[in-house]
């Protein structure tokens, strides 16, 4: 027991310890906050009742059982599964390209560069729907799965430069002139020296880019039509028009997808460390 309770210092006066203590219970207490409109609405995906109310009336599993039967929820769910990966794989290449070749190369402007290449990091993401939109339209991009999966890459890809830019901090360019110097090829040297040991941030950067294209909505509300709607944009589409507690179903399995790629990601932080 004594070993779960924090060890102070011998001059910490009972002021640190109501600081740390208070610091704490504060941390705690704004993660409560944030983490309960989130989870409140778990509960209500089992409900037996046609409307999102507490107290629930009964427990029920028709609402997950309309979800996997519904042409429009089953569809959703196939194009958000088409986009995302998609989008994930153009990022993922992109963007460590560009990391590598910033990483390893001192010109002029490189710093405007890198402004550009996170952009879409801080740009209002309606700007981006609006501008896409226009530039699309007249190449007919509109409407299909092409215009949607390069704009989600272009969303993610910032991710993946940021996150494999951090990994090759850390990385002794040594072991790229000795391969070279062995007589391998650049393309060998990459993808037996460098791939490897950049792989997490690679990884990382890639489900960051997932996690982005999978719950983008406003640029898809610009460009997809009514074959390309996803799974977020069919529950903007439901909240706007008719709120069932299907919805509710939907958003307990993204939480649960969502949590699951954030433990993916913690280990493989855990893994790089």
């Amino acid at each position: 027991m004594n070993k779960l309770l924090p060890q102070f210092p011998a001059y910490a006066t009972p002021l640190d310890k109501l600081g740390w203590w208070a610091l704490r219970v504060g941390c705690v207490g704004v993660l409560v906050f944030l983490l309960l409109p989130i989870l409140v609405i778990m509960p209500l995906s089992f409900s037996d009742s046609s409307f999102l109310v507490y107290p629930i009336p009964g427990w029920s599993l028709k609402w997950y059982e309309n979800l996997f039967t519904s042409a429009e929820w089953s569809r959703a769910a196939k194009n958000s599964f088409i986009v995302a990966p998609s989008a994930t794989v153009i990022a993922t290449v992109l963007g460590t390209l560009a990391a590598v070749g910033l990483a390893r190369t001192n010109f002029a402007f490189k710093g405007l560069l890198m402004s550009l290449l996170i952009a879409p990091m801080v740009v209002p993401i309606v700007v981006v729907g609006v501008s896409t939109y226009l530039f699309f339209v007249p190449f007919g991009l509109v409407d299909s799965y092409i215009g949607l999966i390069i704009v989600h890459a272009a969303l993610g890809a910032p991710f993946v430069l940021t996150t494999v830019l951090a990994t090759l901090q850390g990385f002794n360019n040594n072991l790229v002139r000795a391969s070279l110097s062995l007589g391998a090829n650049p393309l060998t040297t990459f993808f037996r020296i460098t791939l490897p040991v950049i792989a997490p941030g690679v990884i990382s950067g890639a489900l960051f880019a997932f996690a982005t294209s999978f719950d983008e909505v406003v640029v898809t509300l610009f460009l997809a039509g009514p074959e390309q709607v996803t799974l977020p944009r069919q529950m903007f589409t439901g909240i706007r028009e008719n709120i069932t507690p299907t919805i509710a179903a939907v958003a307990t399995l993204l939480i649960v997808f969502t949590t699951s790629l954030l433990l993916v990601l913690e280990w493989l932080r855990g893994r790089r460390r």
